[in-house]
Protein backbone atom coordinates (compact mmCIF):
# COMPACT_ATOMS: atom_id res chain seq x y z
CA UNK A 1 0.00 0.00 0.00
CA UNK A 2 1.28 3.66 -1.03
CA UNK A 3 0.72 5.97 0.92
CA UNK A 4 1.15 10.12 0.41
CA UNK A 5 4.53 11.22 2.39
CA UNK A 6 2.40 14.23 4.07
CA UNK A 7 0.09 11.41 6.02
CA UNK A 8 3.58 9.87 6.56
CA UNK A 9 4.78 12.97 8.15
CA UNK A 10 1.61 12.87 9.98
CA UNK A 11 2.21 9.60 11.91
CA UNK A 12 5.64 10.46 12.94
CA UNK A 13 4.19 13.66 14.14
CA UNK A 14 2.16 11.41 16.50
CA UNK A 15 4.67 9.09 17.39
CA UNK A 16 7.28 11.86 18.31
CA UNK A 17 5.50 15.38 18.23
CA UNK A 18 8.46 18.15 17.40
CA UNK A 19 7.27 20.08 20.13
CA UNK A 20 9.50 17.99 22.38
CA UNK A 21 12.59 17.91 20.77
CA UNK A 22 15.39 19.82 22.14
CA UNK A 23 16.21 23.88 20.81
CA UNK A 24 19.46 22.82 19.57
CA UNK A 25 18.25 19.62 17.72
CA UNK A 26 17.72 19.91 14.45
CA UNK A 27 14.53 17.81 13.66
CA UNK A 28 11.64 16.39 11.24
CA UNK A 29 11.95 16.70 7.71
CA UNK A 30 15.37 17.89 6.52
CA UNK A 31 15.01 16.46 2.85
CA UNK A 32 11.82 16.93 0.94
CA UNK A 33 11.43 16.22 -2.10
CA UNK A 34 8.35 17.62 -3.38
CA UNK A 35 7.59 20.12 -5.63
CA UNK A 36 5.63 23.15 -4.50
CA UNK A 37 2.01 21.72 -4.20
CA UNK A 38 2.66 18.50 -5.15
CA UNK A 39 2.90 15.63 -2.79
CA UNK A 40 4.93 12.17 -2.53
CA UNK A 41 3.76 8.25 -2.39
CA UNK A 42 6.04 6.43 -0.04
CA UNK A 43 5.83 2.75 -0.39
CA UNK A 44 8.71 1.60 1.78
CA UNK A 45 10.57 3.43 4.43
CA UNK A 46 13.93 2.46 6.16
CA UNK A 47 14.90 3.10 9.43
CA UNK A 48 17.97 3.66 11.08
CA UNK A 49 20.14 5.45 13.53
CA UNK A 50 22.94 6.95 11.23
CA UNK A 51 22.58 7.52 7.47
CA UNK A 52 26.13 6.77 6.76
CA UNK A 53 27.18 6.44 3.33
CA UNK A 54 26.80 2.74 3.46
CA UNK A 55 22.88 2.93 4.38
CA UNK A 56 22.61 5.48 1.89
CA UNK A 57 23.43 3.01 -0.41
CA UNK A 58 20.95 0.31 0.97
CA UNK A 59 18.44 3.55 0.46
CA UNK A 60 18.81 3.90 -3.22
CA UNK A 61 19.15 0.09 -3.43
CA UNK A 62 15.92 -0.52 -1.55
CA UNK A 63 14.04 2.34 -3.72
CA UNK A 64 12.41 4.13 -0.30
CA UNK A 65 10.36 7.42 -0.24
CA UNK A 66 11.56 8.21 3.10
CA UNK A 67 14.91 7.47 5.09
CA UNK A 68 13.84 7.88 9.06
CA UNK A 69 17.14 8.43 10.62
CA UNK A 70 16.84 8.61 14.09
CA UNK A 71 19.78 10.99 14.28
CA UNK A 72 19.60 14.15 12.17
CA UNK A 73 22.28 13.99 9.26
CA UNK A 74 21.98 17.98 8.73
CA UNK A 75 22.85 19.37 12.20
CA UNK A 76 24.89 22.24 12.43
CA UNK A 77 24.20 25.04 9.70
CA UNK A 78 26.55 24.54 6.36
CA UNK A 79 26.94 27.16 3.70
CA UNK A 80 28.17 24.75 1.40
CA UNK A 81 27.21 21.77 0.45
CA UNK A 82 29.40 19.03 -1.37
CA UNK A 83 29.16 15.56 -2.25
CA UNK A 84 31.98 14.38 -0.45
CA UNK A 85 30.73 16.39 2.47
CA UNK A 86 26.88 15.64 2.37
CA UNK A 87 26.38 12.50 0.33
CA UNK A 88 23.08 11.85 1.67
CA UNK A 89 21.85 15.15 0.28
CA UNK A 90 22.87 14.63 -3.27
CA UNK A 91 21.29 10.82 -3.30
CA UNK A 92 18.50 12.02 -1.77
CA UNK A 93 17.72 14.81 -4.26
CA UNK A 94 19.29 12.62 -7.20
CA UNK A 95 16.66 9.65 -6.14
CA UNK A 96 13.98 11.84 -4.98
CA UNK A 97 13.47 9.58 -1.58
CA UNK A 98 12.89 11.54 1.65
CA UNK A 99 14.63 12.34 4.85
CA UNK A 100 13.63 12.55 8.21
CA UNK A 101 14.71 12.81 11.86
CA UNK A 102 12.83 12.37 15.07
CA UNK A 103 16.40 12.59 17.27
CA UNK A 104 15.37 14.01 20.65
CA UNK A 105 11.53 14.30 20.06
CA UNK A 106 11.52 10.70 20.01
CA UNK A 107 13.57 10.20 23.32
CA UNK A 108 11.67 12.84 25.37
CA UNK A 109 8.27 11.40 24.41
CA UNK A 110 6.74 8.73 26.36
CA UNK A 111 6.70 5.30 24.97
CA UNK A 112 9.94 6.52 23.46
CA UNK A 113 13.24 5.96 23.33
CA UNK A 114 14.15 6.31 27.10
CA UNK A 115 11.22 4.30 28.05
CA UNK A 116 12.29 1.30 26.34
CA UNK A 117 15.85 1.77 27.38
CA UNK A 118 15.02 1.57 30.78
CA UNK A 119 12.06 -0.94 30.71
CA UNK A 120 14.82 -3.62 30.90
CA UNK A 121 16.11 -3.03 34.19
CA UNK A 122 13.46 -3.80 36.45
CA UNK A 123 10.25 -3.45 37.75
CA UNK A 124 9.68 0.26 39.26
CA UNK A 125 8.36 3.48 39.17
CA UNK A 126 9.68 5.89 36.45
CA UNK A 127 9.68 9.77 35.63
CA UNK A 128 11.62 12.37 33.18
CA UNK A 129 15.54 12.76 34.63
CA UNK A 130 14.71 16.76 33.29
CA UNK A 131 11.37 17.38 32.57
CA UNK A 132 10.03 19.29 29.70
CA UNK A 133 7.81 22.23 29.82
CA UNK A 134 5.03 22.82 27.53
CA UNK A 135 2.53 25.65 26.39
CA UNK A 136 -0.78 23.84 26.21
CA UNK A 137 -2.94 24.79 22.77
CA UNK A 138 -3.46 28.11 24.03
CA UNK A 139 -1.01 30.53 26.33
CA UNK A 140 -2.01 30.39 29.83
CA UNK A 141 -2.56 33.64 32.30
CA UNK A 142 -3.77 34.01 35.65
CA UNK A 143 -6.62 36.71 36.60
CA UNK A 144 -6.46 37.96 39.90
CA UNK A 145 -9.49 40.08 40.59
CA UNK A 146 -10.19 42.26 43.98
CA UNK A 147 -13.68 42.29 45.11
CA UNK A 148 -16.08 42.52 47.91
CA UNK A 149 -16.98 39.37 49.78
CA UNK A 150 -20.79 39.32 49.00
CA UNK A 151 -20.19 39.90 44.98
CA UNK A 152 -17.44 37.22 44.74
CA UNK A 153 -19.71 34.64 43.59
CA UNK A 154 -21.59 36.50 40.93
CA UNK A 155 -18.25 37.63 39.10
CA UNK A 156 -16.87 34.39 39.29
CA UNK A 157 -19.60 32.58 37.38
CA UNK A 158 -19.40 35.34 35.21
CA UNK A 159 -16.29 35.34 34.60
CA UNK A 160 -16.46 31.17 34.13
CA UNK A 161 -19.00 31.66 31.39
CA UNK A 162 -16.31 33.79 29.48
CA UNK A 163 -14.20 30.72 29.62
CA UNK A 164 -12.25 31.81 32.82
CA UNK A 165 -11.18 28.97 35.32
CA UNK A 166 -11.36 26.08 33.39
CA UNK A 167 -9.01 23.42 34.42
CA UNK A 168 -8.65 19.84 32.32
CA UNK A 169 -12.78 18.70 32.59
CA UNK A 170 -13.51 21.13 35.49
CA UNK A 171 -15.21 24.62 35.26
CA UNK A 172 -15.62 27.22 37.72
CA UNK A 173 -12.58 26.68 39.28
CA UNK A 174 -11.52 29.52 41.68
CA UNK A 175 -9.15 30.76 44.34
CA UNK A 176 -10.35 32.89 47.56
CA UNK A 177 -8.16 34.46 49.97
CA UNK A 178 -10.19 37.04 52.57
CA UNK A 179 -8.70 40.11 53.26
CA UNK A 180 -9.11 44.35 53.86
CA UNK A 181 -9.52 46.39 50.87
CA UNK A 182 -8.56 50.23 51.28
CA UNK A 183 -9.33 53.39 49.08
CA UNK A 184 -9.96 57.03 49.12
CA UNK A 185 -12.08 58.35 46.78
CA UNK A 186 -10.83 62.01 45.15
CA UNK A 187 -12.81 64.60 44.29
CA UNK A 188 -15.82 63.97 41.96
CA UNK A 189 -15.24 60.22 42.51
CA UNK A 190 -19.01 58.17 43.06
CA UNK A 191 -17.41 54.91 45.19
CA UNK A 192 -20.25 51.91 45.35
CA UNK A 193 -18.85 51.73 48.85
CA UNK A 194 -18.26 54.28 51.57
CA UNK A 195 -18.11 58.03 50.44
CA UNK A 196 -16.08 59.75 48.63
CA UNK A 197 -13.30 62.13 49.98
CA UNK A 198 -12.84 59.75 52.80
CA UNK A 199 -10.46 56.71 53.97
CA UNK A 200 -12.28 53.53 53.52
CA UNK A 201 -11.99 49.88 54.62
CA UNK A 202 -13.87 47.28 52.62
CA UNK A 203 -14.07 43.39 53.71
CA UNK A 204 -12.69 41.88 49.99
CA UNK A 205 -11.72 38.61 48.55
CA UNK A 206 -8.52 38.14 46.40
CA UNK A 207 -10.47 36.05 43.62
CA UNK A 208 -8.08 33.87 41.50
CA UNK A 209 -9.03 31.75 37.64
CA UNK A 210 -7.12 31.04 35.20
CA UNK A 211 -7.49 32.17 31.86
CA UNK A 212 -7.04 31.18 28.07
CA UNK A 213 -5.81 33.37 25.58
CA UNK A 214 -8.92 33.40 23.52
CA UNK A 215 -10.64 35.10 26.67
CA UNK A 216 -8.59 37.98 27.62
CA UNK A 217 -10.47 39.74 25.13
CA UNK A 218 -14.09 40.00 27.04
CA UNK A 219 -12.07 40.08 30.35
CA UNK A 220 -12.63 43.66 30.96
CA UNK A 221 -16.12 43.68 29.89
CA UNK A 222 -17.18 41.08 32.46
CA UNK A 223 -15.12 42.65 35.37
CA UNK A 224 -17.28 46.19 34.49
CA UNK A 225 -20.57 44.94 34.29
CA UNK A 226 -19.93 42.25 37.45
CA UNK A 227 -17.70 44.23 39.90
CA UNK A 228 -19.96 46.87 41.96
CA UNK A 229 -16.86 49.01 42.12
CA UNK A 230 -16.24 52.28 39.57
CA UNK A 231 -12.55 51.42 38.92
CA UNK A 232 -12.00 47.29 39.78
CA UNK A 233 -8.67 46.14 40.70
CA UNK A 234 -7.48 43.36 38.88
CA UNK A 235 -4.32 41.82 37.44
CA UNK A 236 -3.04 39.56 35.00
CA UNK A 237 -0.20 37.08 35.30
CA UNK A 238 1.15 35.60 32.48
CA UNK A 239 1.71 31.47 33.33
CA UNK A 240 4.90 29.53 32.60
CA UNK A 241 4.45 25.88 30.96
CA UNK A 242 4.41 23.40 33.78
CA UNK A 243 6.99 20.78 33.35
CA UNK A 244 5.57 17.13 32.13
CA UNK A 245 6.76 14.18 34.62
CA UNK A 246 6.39 11.60 32.24
CA UNK A 247 7.78 13.81 29.12
CA UNK A 248 11.41 15.12 28.89
CA UNK A 249 15.09 13.91 28.52
CA UNK A 250 16.45 11.04 30.28
CA UNK A 251 14.51 8.88 32.75
CA UNK A 252 14.47 8.15 36.88
CA UNK A 253 14.22 4.65 37.84
CA UNK A 254 12.70 3.93 41.39
CA UNK A 255 13.40 0.13 41.26
CA UNK A 256 10.95 -2.11 43.52
CA UNK A 257 13.31 -4.03 44.99
CA UNK A 258 16.92 -2.80 45.00
CA UNK A 259 19.77 -4.86 43.28
CA UNK A 260 23.64 -4.96 43.51
CA UNK A 261 25.60 -3.12 40.72
CA UNK A 262 26.53 -6.82 39.50
CA UNK A 263 22.62 -7.48 38.72
CA UNK A 264 21.62 -4.52 37.21
CA UNK A 265 24.89 -4.36 34.87
CA UNK A 266 23.35 -8.18 33.73
CA UNK A 267 20.27 -6.82 33.22
CA UNK A 268 21.54 -4.25 30.57
CA UNK A 269 23.46 -6.24 28.89
CA UNK A 270 20.76 -8.88 29.02
CA UNK A 271 18.23 -5.56 27.14
CA UNK A 272 20.77 -4.51 24.75
CA UNK A 273 22.01 -7.48 24.08
CA UNK A 274 25.75 -7.08 24.40
CA UNK A 275 28.41 -9.29 25.88
CA UNK A 276 29.97 -6.78 28.05
CA UNK A 277 29.40 -3.32 29.04
CA UNK A 278 31.96 -0.42 30.51
CA UNK A 279 31.61 -0.23 34.13
CA UNK A 280 32.90 2.54 36.65
CA UNK A 281 32.27 1.01 40.35
CA UNK A 282 32.06 3.21 43.51
CA UNK A 283 33.39 1.96 46.00
CA UNK A 284 30.27 1.75 48.26
CA UNK A 285 29.09 -0.50 44.97
CA UNK A 286 31.98 -2.50 45.40
CA UNK A 287 31.09 -3.45 49.03
CA UNK A 288 27.91 -4.88 48.18
CA UNK A 289 25.16 -1.56 48.87
CA UNK A 290 22.75 -1.85 46.76
CA UNK A 291 20.75 0.14 44.22
CA UNK A 292 17.77 1.91 43.98
CA UNK A 293 17.40 4.80 41.85
CA UNK A 294 19.08 5.02 38.46
CA UNK A 295 19.09 7.64 35.93
CA UNK A 296 19.05 6.62 32.33
CA UNK A 297 20.23 9.00 29.11
CA UNK A 298 20.04 7.55 25.76
CA UNK A 299 23.36 8.49 23.37
CA UNK A 300 25.49 10.90 25.33
CA UNK A 301 24.21 11.68 29.15
CA UNK A 302 26.22 14.15 30.35
CA UNK A 303 24.18 17.34 29.77
CA UNK A 304 21.09 15.27 30.96
CA UNK A 305 22.76 13.87 33.91
CA UNK A 306 23.67 17.84 35.01
CA UNK A 307 20.47 18.87 35.00
CA UNK A 308 19.22 15.38 37.36
CA UNK A 309 18.41 14.79 40.10
CA UNK A 310 20.90 12.30 42.26
CA UNK A 311 20.34 8.66 41.73
CA UNK A 312 22.95 5.81 42.61
CA UNK A 313 23.94 4.67 39.50
CA UNK A 314 24.08 5.46 35.42
CA UNK A 315 23.72 3.45 32.36
CA UNK A 316 24.07 5.74 28.84
CA UNK A 317 25.78 5.58 26.26
CA UNK A 318 28.72 7.74 26.73
CA UNK A 319 30.40 10.11 28.98
CA UNK A 320 33.64 12.00 29.19
CA UNK A 321 36.28 10.64 31.22
CA UNK A 322 36.26 13.76 33.70
CA UNK A 323 32.52 13.16 33.98
CA UNK A 324 32.81 10.01 35.12
CA UNK A 325 35.63 10.60 37.78
CA UNK A 326 33.29 13.07 38.90
CA UNK A 327 30.08 11.01 39.35
CA UNK A 328 32.66 8.10 41.41
CA UNK A 329 33.55 10.86 43.52
CA UNK A 330 29.96 11.40 44.24
CA UNK A 331 29.77 7.69 45.61
CA UNK A 332 28.15 6.62 42.06
CA UNK A 333 28.62 3.79 40.24
CA UNK A 334 28.46 4.47 35.94
CA UNK A 335 27.65 1.84 33.19
CA UNK A 336 28.36 2.56 29.56
CA UNK A 337 27.10 1.28 26.74
CA UNK A 338 28.57 3.32 23.78
CA UNK A 339 26.36 6.13 22.20
CA UNK A 340 24.34 3.71 19.66
CA UNK A 341 23.96 0.81 21.02
CA UNK A 342 21.69 2.56 23.92
CA UNK A 343 19.20 3.55 20.93
CA UNK A 344 18.99 1.10 17.96
CA UNK A 345 17.19 -1.92 19.90
CA UNK A 346 14.48 0.91 19.61
CA UNK A 347 14.44 0.76 15.75
CA UNK A 348 12.01 -2.65 15.85
CA UNK A 349 9.82 -1.08 18.49
CA UNK A 350 9.30 2.44 16.43
CA UNK A 351 8.35 -0.01 13.14
CA UNK A 352 5.98 -1.95 15.84
CA UNK A 353 4.34 1.58 16.53
CA UNK A 354 4.94 3.05 13.06
CA UNK A 355 2.93 0.38 11.34
CA UNK A 356 0.14 0.29 13.70
CA UNK A 357 -1.02 4.01 12.49
CA UNK A 358 0.28 3.42 8.93
CA UNK A 359 -0.96 0.10 8.34
CA UNK A 360 0.22 -3.69 7.09
CA UNK A 361 0.50 -2.17 3.19
CA UNK A 362 3.60 0.30 4.26
CA UNK A 363 6.96 -1.46 4.13
CA UNK A 364 8.58 -0.56 6.80
CA UNK A 365 12.25 -1.82 6.40
CA UNK A 366 14.77 -1.86 9.47
CA UNK A 367 18.90 -0.83 8.15
CA UNK A 368 20.56 -4.23 7.54
CA UNK A 369 24.03 -1.35 7.14
CA UNK A 370 23.41 0.88 9.91
CA UNK A 371 25.74 -0.67 13.04
CA UNK A 372 27.64 1.50 15.68
CA UNK A 373 30.80 2.50 14.37
CA UNK A 374 32.99 1.18 17.81
CA UNK A 375 33.70 -2.50 18.25
CA UNK A 376 35.68 -5.00 20.72
CA UNK A 377 38.82 -6.18 18.99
Amino acid sequence: MNIALSTLLDKLELLAPLRYAEAWDNVGLLVDPRKRGTDLTVRRVLLCIDATPAVVEEAIAQRVGCLVAYHPPIFRAQKRFSNDGSPLLFAAARHGFAVYSPHTALDAVPQGVNDWLVEGLGEGSTRALVPCALPDQSAQFKLVVFVPRDHVDALRNALSDAGAGRIGAYSHCSFRVAGEGTFFGLEGTAPAVGQAERFERVEEERLEMVCPERALASLADVIARHHPYEEPAWELHPLAPRPRLHTGSGRLLSLDAEVTLSELVERAKSHLRLPRLRVASCEAHRAGTRINRVAVCAGSGRSVFEQAPEADAYLTGELGHHDVLALLARGKSVILAEHSHTERGYLPRLRERLTALTGEGLEIILSENDQEPLAWL
